[in-house]
This record gives C-alpha cells, sequence and structure tokens, in this order.
C-alpha cells in the first residue's frame, strides 16, 4: 500500500491575485487563519489533487512558496 495522500496544495487569494501558497492537510482552518491574518476577503483555492506529505513539499517549494 502507498503513502497516504492527506495533503492539499493552495493558494490564498483575493480576487485574482495571490497572496500566498503553501501545503496543508485541512483547507478550511488555513483558510480561516489567513483571514485573519492576511485579509479577511480573501480565499482558498485547491491546486491539484490531494499529494503525499513530500510530493505537497516538492509542488512548495518548485512554486518558492516555501
Amino acid at each position: 500500500m502507498g503513502k497516504p495522500r492527506n495533503w492539499y496544495t493552495y493558494e490564498f487569494k483575493r480576487g485574482n491575485k495571490v497572496l500566498h501558497g503553501g501545503r496543508t492537510q485541512d483547507l478550511e482552518q488555513r483558510e480561516k487563519q489567513f483571514q485573519t491574518e492576511i485579509n479577511s476577503k480573501g480565499h482558498i483555492s485547491k491546486v491539484g489533487i490531494a499529494k503525499t506529505k513530500q510530493g505537497a513539499k516538492d509542488w512548495e517549494e518548485k512554486h518558492r512558496y516555501s
């Protein structure tokens, strides 16, 4: 059996402008956090499908969010 795919990559946006991106296991919690810390009108957009922890980390580094 393979490694669990329970990590999500996302971009936190306001309109079409990306304010932050990264990886998380809980998109709703992360969105609430960023709405408090970055922009109350921002929203999370999931990017792609669920990934392994390493796959999500690789995506984050490739897009220079880490």
